[in-house]
């Protein structure tokens, strides 16, 4: 039988290693207890190279919040690069993981998004009218789980085409660019058509969804004899901006954008709502959201500025002389 202290040192040595290994493991406790930083995810119908400086806007509405991406949020980014029909899946796998919202950078995104969830906050920054193609019931109070920005609604491809008139006033014929997959896209048909009416202009419907496609649409302005191309707001046409660009700059066609990124990339003339402006406004909203507010107390916001950028340097490589009442209310000019 062991002396007595030996019975006692063995037993103070089993007390400190139970002592030590719990101490040890408290602090994978604490850790396992701590709330892991909520998860957005961000759904594009683009691509992350194109949307990259819009990405930072909405950065910084996220900051504006007291939310920085790697600190205290995490951001999952989801690209369908061009390609509507990979959204509905893109949007699923989303909300399947432990998001807490979602984020949809274009009008389709936010229609897959929808789709995918009746739950999840979605925050859009949409163009067209977002009542008719069905993503909220009132811009006022949204309802549901979504909310967002209208970059463009009604009368706003009238517009554009009233100005590339004004740029080319000789032509009789004006092309008109649309991707048929888009919900807008037959309604924004119906007011350029009323827009060429009233200006006694022809306008060709040109309706193309495919990156191979572009070359036959320049092709087919050629053979209408068409002076110009509105091209009309859309996604895919976005993330194939350089292509689009330097095709009109080779055949030698006057084109008018809806974001100023296309002038910026060498296009000639760009009217519409700020691109930045709307992703900084998102960033906003999901900070608000993570803050604990609905979505449908957030009211849908409809940008009340629309920029218009001119590109003289184009404008001289195309043989155009931009009227001094347009350049005096351009609101940018790239030289």
């Amino acid at each position: 039988m062991p002396p007595p202290e030996v019975g006692v040192d063995m037993q103070r040595r089993a007390f400190i290693t139970l002592v030590g290994g719990t101490a040890a493991t408290w602090p994978l406790a604490v850790r396992a207890q701590q709330p892991a930083i909520p998860i957005i995810g961000f759904l594009g119908g683009s691509s992350a190279a194109e949307r990259a400086p819009l990405l930072t806007a909405f950065r910084q509405g996220l900051s504006e919040i007291g939310y920085e991406e790697g600190r205290n949020v995490a951001i999952e980014y989801h690209f369908a690069e061009g390609r509507y029909d990979r959204l509905p899946t893109l949007a699923a796998d989303l909300v399947r993981r432990p998001i807490v919202a979602v984020v949809a950078g274009d009008a389709p995104s936010a229609l897959a998004a929808k789709a995918a969830t009746a739950t999840i906050p979605i925050v859009f920054n949409s163009g067209g009218d977002v009542i008719q193609i069905g993503l909220v019931e009132n811009l006022s109070r949204p309802g549901g789980n979504i909310t967002g920005v209208n970059l463009i609604a009604g009368p706003l491809p009238a517009k554009q085409f009233e100005l590339l008139h004004e740029l080319v006033p000789k032509t009789n014929t004006i092309a008109f660019l649309i991707n048929p997959e888009n919900a807008n896209a037959e309604r924004d048909t119906l007011t350029v058509q009323e827009a060429a009416h009233l200006l006694g202009v022809n306008v060709v419907v040109l309706r193309q969804s495919t990156q191979v496609g572009l070359e036959t649409v320049f092709a087919s302005i050629v053979q209408e004899k068409a002076g110009a191309l509105l091209v009309n707001a859309d996604i895919f046409f976005t993330s194939q901006r350089d292509q689009l660009v330097e095709l009109a700059a080779r055949h030698g066609i006057p084109a008018i954008y809806a974001w100023r990124e296309f002038c910026a990339a060498g296009g000639l003339v760009s009217y519409g709502p700020s691109l930045t402006a709307a992703y900084h406004q998102c960033g906003i909203y999901i900070g608000k959201i993570l803050n604990g507010v609905r979505p449908s107390e957030l009211p849908v916001i409809q940008p009340t500025k629309f920029e218009l950028v001119i590109n003289l340097k184009t404008a001289k490589a195309l043989g155009l002389t931009v009227p001094p009442a347009v350049l005096a209310t351009a609101d940018e000019v790239i030289e």
